[in-house]
């Protein structure tokens, strides 16, 4: 009675509300999206893709901007498949394009090596026992922010949907998807 139905219509109130955005592609995402949550991030950076590699190669100037984070402060950590594992060698036979996902962890690495040892910058390969789940499921978080693209069948990450998670509490998804990728990280073994 004292809304209309218009604004009810629009406003969130139930588990929704941490959902910010949806897009039918990751690649649908805005890269000003990417960039501008990597920009606010002050505390926490997770970036916990099976490959990560499309950073470095879409956000301008991605490296220094990782130093830049690391420098002021910003903890920073790479969750990566292990370029040498049977889940990347199988998600290759599934994918079959020619940017392996071998090469895509690799161009990550690259990067990272191109950082040199820096105290706030990790990056860790997930356990083989994780791979499966880590390889179907990419948390990318931004402090209180997360992008999150669950991979569909035998497409590659760019081709699968993508939600902009924003926490509201402690019980809602963007919780949910931070605990899954912190609990892979936690298992992780060291990638540098």
């Amino acid at each position: 009675m004292l809304w209309p139905r218009a604004v009810i219509n629009r406003v969130k109130t139930g588990n929704d509300r941490e959902i910010v955005h949806s897009y039918p592609y990751r690649s649908a995402c805005p890269s000003q999206v990417w960039s501008e949550l990597v920009a606010r991030t002050s505390g926490d950076l997770l970036l916990a893709g099976y490959t990560n590699y499309f950073f470095f190669t879409q956000l301008p100037n991605f490296t220094e901007t990782l130093r830049r984070k690391v420098d002021s402060g910003c903890r920073v950590r790479f969750l990566l498949g292990d370029p040498d594992g049977e889940v990347t060698r199988q998600r290759e036979v599934i994918e079959d394009v020619a940017l392996t996902v071998s090469t895509r962890i690799k161009i990550t690495m690259e990067n990272l090596a191109h950082l040199g040892q820096l105290d706030g910058l990790e990056a860790r390969f997930s356990a083989a026992e994780d791979a499966v789940n880590h390889v179907s499921l990419s948390v990318f978080r931004f402090d209180d922010d997360a992008l999150v693209t669950p991979h569909l069948a035998r497409l590659v990450g760019h081709d699968s949907p993508l939600l902009h998670l924003r926490r509201v509490g402690d019980a809602g998804m963007f919780f949910r998807f931070a605990e899954h990728a912190e609990e892979l990280w936690s298992r992780g073994v060291p990638a540098r």
